[in-house]
């Protein structure tokens, strides 16, 4: 064989790995982002030997999309369910990298700069908390902000649903954290870099494991399309208002989306398209982390579910579009009710800002 044909050879066989390699992380990526948050490595109540049941009854394949925590607001108004000192309260070394920055003399918003500018690319949700010089209260600290602080909290936070902060960004917050205190000549308290990545892996290892989002198919009975109209009357009827995300939604009195409806292939629903659209069928989520006291919302979501299939002359079936009964209800149930205990263990409340944060 001529050093030619060598040559062609092994550049056939690099493009080759090339492409694996890329469909591989790839796959990884959208399994990391729809798989992973529904693992569970305890007993699940959807495996007991004595009750013979399909685990996809129990449908996890879908989740809402993440809402950075990343705008800035006015010290008055609410952010995520939380007003802005709420939110400084709900950081601590279990949820985020905190370095604290204490300047020589108290100053305004200015000094983090530096903050706004690089902080975003950090591939986690960037908070700045001050203690205002005159109330000595932590607040927010906003960009152009006239206040005075005499404390600086600069937090990244360690996880959500896109996984765990690794060590690399840890390292580049860090050294933007000190030069900000270079720059301010001001005294810094920063936590160990290697301890910090170990907790968020941690963290995000326990957030997949309770990240449950239950879905309830419904299918037409006759075989029929459901048409768009119709859906959306029917969905109006019960109090669901469709978003900008093409998904119907059912919020509670926070504001805060309770269960989503949405077509079954994934296809968004449009205002402008609702008469021409016809679907074979319908999902409608729940968010068990992000609900609160989720084993209500789940018995609220079977109730809507039963009225929507009524009108809707459908009949709610599980992933292998069996009719679902009442022992796989009951079975679900019993799920969600272990994961709202195994997040309360964890001080985390379903439903709450922290959880909305760290689920988002």
């Amino acid at each position: 064989m001529s050093e030619l044909q060598i040559s062609l050879l092994a550049i056939g066989v690099a493009v080759v790995l090339a492409i694996y390699t890329y469909n591989w992380l790839q796959q990884r990526k959208y399994r990391r982002k729809f798989g992973a948050a529904f693992k569970h490595r305890h007993e699940d109540a959807l495996y007991r030997p004595a009750v013979e049941i399909p685990t996809d009854e129990l449908l996890v394949e879908k989740m809402e999309p993440a809402v950075p925590i990343r705008i800035s607001i006015s010290p008055n108004e609410s952010h995520h369910g939380y007003t802005v000192d709420a939110m400084c309260a709900l950081l601590g070394v279990e949820t985020d990298f905190i370095a604290v920055i204490s300047p020589k003399s108290p100053m305004s918003a200015d000094a983090l700069t530096l903050l706004w500018q690089q902080g975003f690319d950090l591939g986690k949700s960037v908070h700045a908390c001050g203690l205002n010089a005159v109330s000595g209260e932590w607040e927010k600290v906003i960009v152009d902000s006239p206040l005075a602080y005499t404390s600086f909290k600069l937090a990244l936070q360690l996880a959500n649903r896109a996984g765990a902060v690794n060590e690399v960004k840890l390292m580049n917050f860090r050294k933007l954290a000190r030069t900000i205190a270079a720059q301010l000549h001001a005294d810094m308290a920063l936590p160990d870099v290697a301890e910090t990545a170990a907790r968020a892996v941690e963290l995000d290892n326990f957030c997949a494991a309770v990240d449950l989002i239950i879905g309830l198919n419904l299918l037409p009975c006759d075989g029929h399309m459901l048409s768009g109209s119709n859906i959306a009357r029917v969905a109006e009827q019960y109090g669901l208002s469709l978003q900008a995300d093409g998904a119907f939604h059912l919020v509670d009195t926070h504001g805060h989306t309770l269960l989503s409806l949405c077509n079954e292939n994934n296809t968004p629903f449009q205002h402008h398209t609702l008469d021409q659209l016809h679907v074979d069928g319908l999902t409608l989520l729940l968010g068990v982390p992000r609900v609160e006291q989720p084993s209500l919302a789940f018995d609220q979501m079977v109730v809507l579910a039963r009225q929507l299939a009524s009108e809707l002359h459908a009949t709610i079936v599980d992933a292998h579009h069996v009719a679902l009964s009442e022992g796989s209800i009951t079975l679900i149930r019993e799920r969600i009710a272990a994961v709202e205990a195994e997040m309360r263990a964890r001080h985390i409340i379903a439903g709450s800002a922290q959880a909305r944060r760290l689920f988002s």
